[in-house]
């Protein structure tokens, strides 16, 4: 296969016309700069980022490459099928929920970034573990994106795929190190007009690709067996606990995002920022149909047929690579290359926000409120680029290891969910849960998540679960082990808080234990009662002490 010249000058010129709006939208930052805190202008825009432009953002920041690579995968797998496709669902209903239940008590706030309630309700320390989860996930997140899009342009263009990494993450590191928020928005328009336009030619792709001779009818093979197990796949009975796990883990673990907060806290007012992430979740959920008609074609193809030939894309080990296949060896040329600039503009415009997200928590959340609290705006500024930098090269060294682009992804949120969420629950709707609970609740989510092993890593369980069972080797929860470990968190951290404070108030144990300082200089019986009036116990009258 020879090098594709259309195909790289197209590439070129999109890369390309991406840098010059983000440094455009670097200059504009600085000139809308004026009288206005640059540290806020960088993080969330000035909170002045309307709707249009928000619900752009929003959108493209979700529709990432391993989002249009992993939903044709997953459909083509004679293991999995549509009705494993979680994702476009999952993700739809989680934006809807955040609008619902979490966009109004922190926009109204003016937080800056996700992790502020979090340090608010258990403090500085506490929150600086609490910040572990989201980076890694952002960081395994840049990593799962840049491999997707490497993997598109080896197949497409017959370049190296470490090629193609290196220069998209170059691309999006410079723009987002010169803009922050702005230049990562106004990309995002970019890019989300080349998606909408190459999901476009996506759709027009379709046609060639069922009228290929190689091709039968996906009607037939939703349902018969053809060259592989029907592509609408199936639910066994013994696998429904797992699948209830993922789709929960999406529709939950989606919502305690840097990511997402981001574009929210940017809208100019609660009531925009609610209308961004509903309308964000209609775009996301209809994103996803040409690539699960594409998967659902790969399913129903002989591949022997094509020049591709056998073993097919699946014994090759190759099925996360499937939507550029049909793309290269089921339509004429100009269609594949207009497919790449749909991968390429959804893998950046979800690489810049999973970076600047990273960098974003740490200048506010760590270098600001720990390391320096006497910092300038401009040196949490360059703390932030210095991150970014730092952020993405780690990512993109990451990116070369990847084996799966969808386990990546889908690996990326799970201690998000597992710990994360329940904290951020608790601090936005059960203010009186205290760092002593917070702690608990961490420690016990992080023991039971490592206890339960991990596949795709090749770390087996030391907790089984019921229904743990052992496949070529390798052992499978089919437990819902992940939302069982958020909801014992969730648990704890009430429940310990709780516990503390009654200790403390009732002095039970000594004022002087008290080193996360839960009941301040002077006892007071607010907090305890205020903690039995939201978990539904009967207040208790006690004395005010003041030792």
């Amino acid at each position: 296969m020879a090098l594709n010249i259309p195909g790289l000058v197209s590439l070129i010129v999109f890369f390309t016309l991406t840098l010059a709006t983000g440094i455009w939208a670097s200059w504009k930052s600085k000139k809308d700069q004026q009288n206005r805190n640059p540290t806020e202008m960088a993080i969330v825009g000035g909170r002045n980022v309307n709707v249009f432009i928000g619900l752009f953002t929003a959108t493209a920041t979700w529709v990432g490459g391993a989002y249009i690579n992993g939903t044709a995968e997953i459909v083509y797998l004679p293991s999995k099928g549509l009705l494993w496709v979680q994702a476009p669902v999952g993700f739809a209903l989680s934006l809807v929920i955040g609008g619902f239940f979490f966009v109004n008590p922190m926009r109204s706030k003016n937080y800056v970034t996700l992790m502020d309630p979090l340090q608010e309700t258990y403090g500085n320390v506490m929150g600086s573990l609490l910040f572990i989860p989201p980076l890694l996930g952002e960081v395994f997140w840049f990593a799962a994106i840049l491999a997707s899009l490497g993997a598109t342009m080896r197949v497409i263009l017959d370049i190296g795929g470490s090629l193609a990494i290196i220069v998209s993450a170059c691309t999006v590191i410079l723009y987002t190190l010169l803009g922050g928020l702005y230049s990562v928005a106004y990309t995002d328009v970019i890019q989300l007009v080349f998606i909408t336009l190459s999901l476009a030619s996506l759709w027009v792709c379709i046609p060639f690709a069922l009228v290929n001779s190689a091709t039968e009818s996906i009607y037939y093979t939703a349902t018969h067996q053809s060259h592989q197990d029907p592509w609408i796949g199936k639910i066994e009975k013994q696998y429904l606990g797992r699948w209830l796990d993922d789709f929960f883990y999406l529709v939950l673990g989606s919502i305690p995002w840097q990511t997402y907060f981001q574009r929210v806290l940017s809208a100019a007012s609660p009531g925009q920022a609610r209308l961004i992430s509903y309308l964000s979740g209609l775009g996301c959920f209809s994103m996803a149909i040409p690539s699960v008609l594409i998967g659902a074609v790969a399913a129903s193809t002989d591949w022997n047929q094509t020049s591709y030939g056998l073993p097919s894309p699946l014994e090759r080990g190759e099925s996360a690579m499937i939507l550029p296949l049909v793309l290269h060896y089921l339509c004429p040329a100009y269609i594949s290359i207009a497919g790449l600039g749909a991968i390429a503009a959804a893998a950046m415009s979800s690489a810049d926000s999973a970076l600047l997200s990273a960098g974003s928590m740490f200048a506010h959340n760590i270098y600001r409120k720990i390391l320096r609290k006497k910092a300038t705006e401009m040196e949490v500024l360059w703390a932030m680029r210095t991150s970014v930098l730092v952020f993405g090269a780690g990512a993109a060294g990451l990116a070369f290891y990847s084996s799966s682009v969808y386990d990546l992804w889908f690996l990326s949120g799970e201690l998000v969910y597992a710990l994360l969420f329940p904290q951020l629950c608790c601090a936005l709707f059960a203010p009186s849960t205290n760092t002593y609970g917070s702690a608990a609740g961490f420690l016990v989510g992080l023991l039971l998540r490592l206890l339960a092993g991990e596949p795709a890593l090749s770390i087996p369980p030391v907790i089984c679960y019921p229904a743990c069972s052992l496949v070529n080797g390798t052992y499978s929860q089919l437990f819902p082990f992940k939302t069982f470990t958020m909801l014992l968190t969730l648990g704890t951290i009430v429940a310990v808080s709780y516990l503390a404070a009654v200790l403390f108030q009732r002095n039970l144990l000594p004022r002087r234990w008290d080193v996360c300082n839960i009941m301040g200089e002077t006892g007071t019986l607010i907090p305890l009662q205020q903690m039995e009036k939201q978990i539904g116990l009967p207040t208790v009258a006690l004395e005010e002490n003041h030792d």
